[in-house]
């Protein structure tokens, strides 16, 4: 594969990647993790600011050129999910109910190679801003917060990129789009409250479950019923509680799911017609409902020109046939897109495999992300590396 004479050897960042892999921690709580990427980058000659969110961290690379005052943010996420690891391989989790069941690691580790190598080079003009992000996962989003502490005003970026392992067949491919990639991520939650009673006496009571089973069968057709067939969204009913004995009705019962769209504009008609259909299902039973709806990322959506820029150094990398430019949206969601609010930028998909990379002691499970057997593909740290580091150099070669 045409990477980087420098990353020909990937022993170095293979370790390293399998340290971070037995070593997880969850969103903000990365002392372990920051510190170690803060050593490195330190070690390299790259300025380090931490306390960004906590966790986070920013390095300052700038070139040894005349500057130019351009700029690029490139970013990386360090959490790990809280889930039971049941790989069996030597850098499996050493801590349980943790692991790094979305690569988290890997991306990481090659964004630690490109600072690395471009801090061993110097030969370019502007300045690369390595974002070590907490807290992408379980919807804590440390971009947003990351930003809401200043980030682009203390760092400034002219765009932002980022890469995320994917499971997309072959090994080392790239997969992205021209607009939106990735789907908002939101939790709903319907409360109805009535009057308990005895199961036997439903008539001296107000039935919260009754509502709550009429509201969950009609919020499954909601979105046929509301965006166009042209446009893919999802509501998904996932939870449902009634009462804790099998003959009491309850005062409460709830129920509730997860809302994706690959649109603002889709997202309010969706949450305002599930707000009116709650508070009206429920009127009907006698009851009141309560609607929780949380917007905890927007949709992940590039900005054409610098997902062009983004595919033709995937090209130089990797060779046109292991580049696709017109990957559909898909539904998972990423905090990424906060950033992409604010800079212009691009975010892509970096195969992983089919899992013919799995070790002996791998678990049972597929090679998928959020899965209690998954492991990163150490085969993709010199691709997703020499990304980075073309991409910054040829970034900052372009006039402004």
């Amino acid at each position: 594969m045409p990477v980087l004479d420098a990353f020909a050897d990937t022993d170095r960042f293979r370790t390293l990647r399998r340290d971070i892999h037995a070593h997880p921690e969850l969103g903000f709580e990365e002392h372990r993790t920051s510190e170690l990427v803060a050593d490195l980058l330190a070690n390299w000659g790259i300025a380090v600011h931490r306390g960004i969110a906590g966790t986070g961290l920013v390095g300052v690379l700038r070139g040894s050129l005349p500057d130019t005052g351009k700029t690029i943010g490139l970013r990386a996420d360090m959490d790990a999910l809280p889930l039971q690891e049941v790989n069996g391989f030597a850098h499996r989790s050493r801590h349980d109910g943790r692991m790094h069941a979305c690569g988290h690691d890997g991306h990481t580790t090659m964004l630690l190679a490109a600072a690395w190598q471009l801090a061993q080079r110097r030969d370019f003009a502007g300045t690369v801003h390595f974002i070590f992000q907490p807290a992408e996962e379980m919807g804590k989003a440390g971009a947003r917060k990351m930003i809401d502490e200043g980030l682009f005003e203390r760092f400034p970026c002219d765009a932002v990129f980022a890469l995320h392992n994917f499971n997309l067949g072959r090994v080392g491919n790239f997969a992205l789009n021209h607009g939106a990639l990735m789907a908002s991520s939101n939790t709903w939650r319907i409360t109805v409250r009535g009057r308990g009673t005895h199961a036997s006496m439903p008539h001296t009571g107000l039935d919260p479950v009754g509502a709550v089973l009429e509201i969950a069968q009609a919020l499954r057709s909601l979105v046929a019923r509301t965006i166009p067939s042209t446009e893919r969204a999802l509501l998904a009913v996932t939870q449902i509680q009634g009462s804790d004995a099998p003959n009491v009705i309850p005062d409460t019962a709830w129920v509730g799911g997860t809302v994706r769209t690959f649109s603002v504009d889709a997202l309010d008609k969706i949450e305002a017609r599930l707000r009116h259909q709650a508070e009206h299902i429920a009127l009907a039973h006698e009851c009141q409902a309560e609607v929780m709806f949380r917007r905890a990322s927007p949709p992940v959506v590039n900005h054409p020109a610098e997902a062009r820029f983004a595919a033709d150094v995937m090209r130089e990398i990797v060779g046109d046939a292991m580049v696709d430019e017109d990957l559909p949206g898909v539904l998972g969601a990423e905090d990424f897109a906060h950033m992409l609010m604010e800079r212009p930028g691009c975010y892509a998909f970096l195969g992983n495999g089919d899992g013919d990379h799995r070790m002996a002691g791998h678990g049972p499970g597929p090679c998928i992300i959020h899965n209690t057997s998954f492991d990163f593909n150490d085969e993709i740290i010199p691709v997703g590396a020499s990304y980075f580091v073309r991409l910054a150099e040829r970034w900052l070669a372009t006039p402004r």
